[in-house]
């Protein structure tokens, strides 16, 4: 028995914390994790491989010119799944594609040309450089036969050089505005995604964007939420609440609302024979997120028991689709 006040607090100091991020029912201070329960399938995403052309210093999947944790997907893999969404009457919109740099993968177009053949929506996520530009004849033709079912997401983490420059390397601003120009000039359907890497009130963010497209002479407004979208920063250093079931009510969300609500991403690891499905596009390593080898087995419930899940969807209320 603790016979004072300060004997119980020295007790509770020499006592270890729990773990947070560890239990998918309960927090470190033993309240009930969050889940989202799966609705529709919006959006079901593929990690076209972890290898990227460049390495940014916060890349959140660690892409590199030598990470390969992800392999290559290959078209008859995703066909499979198209095939899936078909037959379970699934009634997905759109496929996303992500890497990694997307259009390293050998199969990138004839992915993105299967998913429109199946009747989908199609968005590209692309750090819009060499990879890309080396593939435009192909995309030209899809273009042309596909019109704005092909959406390309280019990434610029910053309106300036200078801060983009700082995550992905000296020159790499000027050779992704080379390619979103080419994009814009082409007619094909674009919108940019930005990060908050600063302290940047949000208006002079905008601003920023704003001057940046009117000097690519394009038609992008940084003010439509369909042509820019400033991602929230995942930071790991910081230390993030963990979410419970009492957090709905008090930030006012709705967990229909979540990104895992509502898609799926599709891996493929390192040495495995066949693809996992895993809960969201965020968490690819964690096998606590992997759902299962198809569609149907993973529209299960998703514990909320990772940092990202606070940071960048409940607290930071952002979602990768559209």
């Amino acid at each position: 028995m603790f016979h004072s006040k300060q004997q119980r607090n020295q007790a509770e100091t020499a006592m270890p914390a729990a773990a947070k991020w560890v239990d998918p029912e309960t927090t470190a201070k033993g309240e009930r994790r969050a889940t989202v329960d799966p609705r529709k399938l919006e959006t079901l995403w593929f990690n076209t491989g972890t290898l990227c052309n460049i390495e940014c210093s916060n890349c959140y999947i660690e892409s590199s010119p030598k990470n390969n944790r992800l392999e290559y997907l290959k078209v008859e893999e995703v066909r499979a799944f198209l095939h899936e969404i078909k037959r379970e009457g699934l009634g997905t919109r759109e496929i996303g594609f992500t890497g990694g740099e997307p259009f390293l993968n050998p199969d990138m177009v004839k992915m993105i040309e299967t998913s429109l053949e199946f009747g989908h929506e199609v968005l590209v996520l692309t750090n819009a450089m060499k990879p890309l530009m080396n593939r435009r004849k192909e995309l030209l033709a899809v273009k042309e036969k596909y019109g704005v079912a092909l959406r390309m997401r280019v990434s610029l983490d910053h309106h300036s050089s200078e801060v983009h420059d700082k995550e992905r390397g000296k020159g790499s601003f000027s050779i992704a505005l080379e390619g979103l120009r080419w994009l814009c000039d082409n007619g094909f359907s674009v919108n940019v995604a930005g990060r908050s890497l600063t302290d940047e009130p949000r208006d002079s963010a905008l601003a920023g964007y704003q001057g940046l497209f009117k000097g690519l002479e394009s038609d992008l407004d940084s003010s439509n939420a369909n042509h820019l979208v400033i991602f929230p920063e995942m930071d790991g250093s910081r230390d993030f609440p963990e979410i419970t079931t009492d957090c709905w009510e008090i930030l006012h969300k709705e967990p229909a609302n979540i990104m895992c609500a509502s898609s799926r991403m599709v891996v493929k690891r390192n040495g495995d024979d066949a693809p996992t499905v895993q809960a969201c596009t965020l968490i690819a390593y964690d096998e606590r997120f992997a759902m299962g080898k198809t569609l149907k087995e993973s529209w299960k419930p998703v514990s909320l028991v990772h940092p990202s899940c606070a940071s960048f969807c409940v607290l930071g209320g952002a979602s990768c689709s559209t």
